[in-house]
């Protein structure tokens, strides 16, 4: 997305100064009807997790690519409906079990968790099914000793910029339409303002492979970030078995 792109151009120039702070949230609402039936991912065998790994690796992974590794975790599942009815969705309806019976959710429906990134920066994080109205709240703000920056999927073409350099009764956040040549991918597209979707976003995923291949490289992310993401994963849910600080593997 070029507005992610553009937000880790201005963290690694250090338009932000030092990073001291990541907020990230990701919710969403579609099981909190009780009747919604025991779907694959409700069903640890079939998705190894809930929430932490449907919703939660997503920022976990934007951490990591903006403000980088993390080293330590603490965090708290929760399942808020222990049981649901047998069946599968058709078609947006429910095709449950004709002698009403139901089964054991085993995976989380919600997990938050406390991060500490190696170089100092501290993580807040929060993730759920049950966050009522969010159809697809994936968000994040980063804090900086120069700025800060703040990012809503559901308005993926806009970032919100502050930067204390600004002068002194003109400061505030103010929010770049990252449609601009200038931005990372847009020059590939239409004229400034005429916003891309996400669908565009698997096209310069393409774009990445084939430049990788053409040069000899990995693009980024790539099977690495994968298993770095899984460990950070890992911890949060070791953590919230133990109630303990959990360090994360280097």
């Amino acid at each position: 997305m070029p507005a992610i792109r553009y937000a880790k151009q201005l963290i690694d120039s250090g338009r932000l100064g030092t990073i001291y702070h990541l907020r990230a949230t990701y919710l969403q609402d579609w099981i909190m009807d009780p009747q919604y039936p025991l779907v694959w991912r409700l069903r640890k065998e079939a998705c190894g997790s809930g929430t932490h790994g449907d919703l939660m690796a997503h920022s976990i992974d934007l951490a990591r690519y903006l403000v980088g590794e993390l080293t330590e975790a603490t965090g708290m599942m929760e399942t808020f409906v222990k049981r649901r009815p047998l069946g599968e969705m058709s078609g947006g309806l429910t095709a449950q079990a004709a002698d009403g019976r139901s089964g054991e959710v085993d995976v989380d429906d919600a997990v938050a968790f406390l991060g500490r990134f190696a170089n100092g920066a501290l993580g807040v994080f929060e993730a759920s099914r049950f966050g009522r109205g969010n159809r697809n709240g994936n968000r994040f703000e980063i804090n900086g000793s120069r700025g800060s920056v703040r990012w809503d999927m559901e308005n993926m073409n806009n970032l919100q910029l502050y930067l204390e350099d600004d002068e002194k009764g003109m400061q505030g956040f103010r929010t770049i339409n990252c449609t601009e040549e200038v931005h990372p991918y847009a020059g590939a597209y239409w004229p400034a303002g005429h916003i891309i979707g996400y669908e565009h976003t698997f096209i310069n995923i393409m774009h990445e492979l084939m430049r990788g291949i053409a040069g000899n490289f990995s693009p980024e992310p790539n099977f690495a970030d994968g298993y770095r993401n899984q460990l950070v994963l890992d911890a949060v849910a070791q953590s919230a078995q133990t109630k303990q600080w959990v360090t994360i593997p280097s």
